[in-house]
């Protein structure tokens, strides 16, 4: 079967089962719920995201206003579908190596980009889709091969759901195989924070 239908079919299958859970939107949103990723106080910003906000001041704002987390409604829902299929589907993968010869610069894809350019350009997509901004938080990981990786994580009332361009369907972050490091403080774009992941996992050796 063609991958696009599977991931296609996996998709559908998770919309069907996030929509029928019971929603708690209208109720306090508790954050010490394991579907949210726990931080811990400010971190090293990583060298390329640093780059990108001199460049690109504009885009790394500090909000006067923070919102906590987005309403995971079916509209929202399909948005994350459509918008982390396209620019999986569209964007071929390069490292920054071998398309710009620098070991590592973030910047927005022009249909051809590594991880955390792919993250960039959806989490542009959703703000244009109305997401607020302090909603959408780019985050560093390590795979259990050890290798360091970049994902867009979108914090929604149903928990902090990944966007990743190594996977079609869209998990709650402790559902991803990945050891979380850190990501953007919800309060400024330009500041990151740590994140307190306790979960054990096995480094894949050769």
């Amino acid at each position: 079967m063609p991958i696009h239908k599977t991931i296609q079919r996996s998709m559908v299958a998770a919309l069907c089962a996030m929509l029928a859970a019971p929603a708690f939107a209208a109720s306090p949103v508790d954050f010490s719920n394991p579907a949210f990723a726990q931080v811990a106080g400010r971190t090293s910003v990583p060298v390329g995201h640093s780059e990108f906000c001199r460049l690109n001041p504009g885009e790394c704002p500090a909000y006067p206003t923070v919102v906590d987390v987005m309403e995971l409604t079916e509209e929202h829902w399909a948005q994350l579908v459509a918008i982390n299929n396209e620019f999986n589907s569209s964007i071929v993968p390069v490292s920054d190596q071998d398309y710009y010869q620098m070991a590592e610069y973030w910047t927005y894809p022009a249909g051809y980009g590594d991880c955390e350019d792919i993250a960039l350009a959806k989490r542009r997509a959703l703000i244009e889709h109305g997401w607020d901004p302090s909603t959408l938080l780019m985050a560093v990981v390590r795979e259990t091969n050890g290798n360091g990786h970049a994902v867009l994580m979108a914090r929604t009332d149903r928990g902090d759901m990944v966007l990743d361009n190594q996977d079609g369907t869209i998990r709650v972050w402790g559902d991803t195989p990945y050891h979380f490091l850190k990501r953007q403080s919800q309060a400024n774009a330009a500041e990151w924070v740590d994140i307190v992941d306790d979960r054990v996992f096995m480094v894949a050796t050769k």
